[in-house]
């Protein structure tokens, strides 16, 4: 595991209630990556990522799920809205959290999600609560995955899963100055390698189901998001936001080049919990 120790919880939630509006001009309603197969528009790339790891866990209709890191609420939407689900959604910041509530309502969907403002690794759920615990590029920004993922399994039913999509360091030469370059500039206080990963999900008692490395189909991300960086004005708006937002919108190249090189990848696991 490659640790960033600059990260503070603090910085994490000023930086998203901060960084909220220009996510939302920059990227649309879902702050996660897109899963490209030929020339898909970034909403529907981004769709494709949520139906992949949610086929992947085998989610049904009434199927109660904690979205942890629900960021705009924007999974937490798709999944109450398209499957069915009765969803929960948390976040550290709450401009956030206001945002997803308000959008959920709009989208009809006010009464099959809820909303909560908290620190997914202090959050408290009864054992049992829920048949899928979902987590799209949240578990960087905790700084105790393990026991994160501890916790998660006690709120899992019997025969519950654990979905996870996650940002995670390569394992080849050469790859700690650019995955701290990233941590620092995504507020990421540290980054696991896949082998990380499995060995915490085994260690909470789960059972590993599916391990994929997206890297080469969800790089394209960050080619758009660049692009319209450079060509919108967003990129200004980011400059004028200060310091610690110009040094987010600097390291989208960091990102991509670091998975161009391998020092990064991307990757979704599923586990689940023994009946």
């Amino acid at each position: 595991m490659i640790v960033c120790d600059s990260v503070t919880k603090r910085s994490i939630r000023h930086h998203y209630d901060l960084a909220t509006p220009f996510y939302r001009m920059l990227w649309g309603p879902h702050i996660h990556h897109g899963l490209w197969e030929g020339d898909e528009s970034p909403g529907l790339a981004q769709r494709r990522l949520i139906d992949l790891l949610a086929t992947s866990a085998g989610l049904r209709e009434g199927d109660r799920v904690l979205d942890v890191g629900c960021g705009m609420g924007g999974s937490t939407i798709e999944l109450a809205a398209r499957y069915g689900c009765t969803v929960t959604g948390v976040t550290l910041s709450p401009v956030q959290c206001r945002w997803a509530r308000l959008a959920a309502a709009w989208h009809g969907v006010g009464r099959t999600t809820r909303f909560r403002c908290a620190d997914a690794e202090r959050v408290r759920f009864s054992s049992g609560t829920f048949d899928v615990v979902w987590n799209v590029e949240c578990s960087e920004h905790l700084f105790d995955k393990a026991g994160f993922f501890q916790r998660a399994a006690s709120w899992l039913r019997p025969g519950g899963r654990l979905a996870v999509c996650a940002w995670l360091a390569g394992e080849g030469p050469g790859a700690e100055g650019q995955v701290r370059a990233v941590g620092e500039g995504f507020l990421c206080p540290s980054f696991g390698t896949a082998a990380d990963y499995l060995a915490w999900l085994e260690a909470a008692g789960l059972t590993i189901r599916t391990c994929r490395n997206l890297t080469i189909q969800v790089m394209r991300t960050w080619e758009i998001c660049r692009g319209r960086l450079e060509s919108s004005r967003v990129g200004l708006l980011a400059r004028l936001a200060g310091r610690r937002m110009r040094l987010f919108a600097e390291r989208f190249s960091v990102l991509l080049n670091a998975y161009a090189s391998g020092a990064m990848q991307y990757g979704l696991l599923v586990a689940e919990k023994p009946r």
